[in-house]
């Protein structure tokens, strides 16, 4: 497996540890909709969250959270969207961001809630 998928598999691994400590229920990982991806769907309460996860070893070339483009952000949203249909939950729904920098000096977990806002 290549250097970066096994980053990004440890990131996704990091993300879901952070949102148990954070008492969220983790309801999917790597749930797929047409050409979409959502790394983690999690649970609290009535709220369902879609944590979109990006690690990286170095901030050198810009954040993390950087790195998520709009059509990236259409497609989960549409993901999202089937996702809730078929599940017939009856939640609020926030997108989220993990950005995760993982390197020899250390680690570092910034959980960016209501992302696409910004976008």
């Amino acid at each position: 497996m290549a250097q970066h998928n096994e980053l990004g598999n440890k990131g996704e691994e990091i993300a879901a540890e952070y949102l148990l400590l954070k008492e969220y229920e983790i309801l999917e990982r790597n749930y797929r909709f047409q050409k979409a991806e959502i790394d983690i769907i999690a649970r609290r309460g009535k709220l369902l969250i879609a944590a979109e996860v990006k690690t990286r070893s170095t901030p050198e070339f810009g954040n993390p959270q950087d790195f998520v483009k709009p059509k990236q952000i259409q497609q989960m949203v549409k993901a999202m969207n089937n996702y809730v249909e078929n599940s017939g939950l009856d939640v609020d729904v926030r997108f989220d961001i993990i950005a995760i920098i993982k390197n020899k000096a250390g680690l570092k977990v910034e959980h960016i809630q209501d992302a696409f806002l910004y976008f």
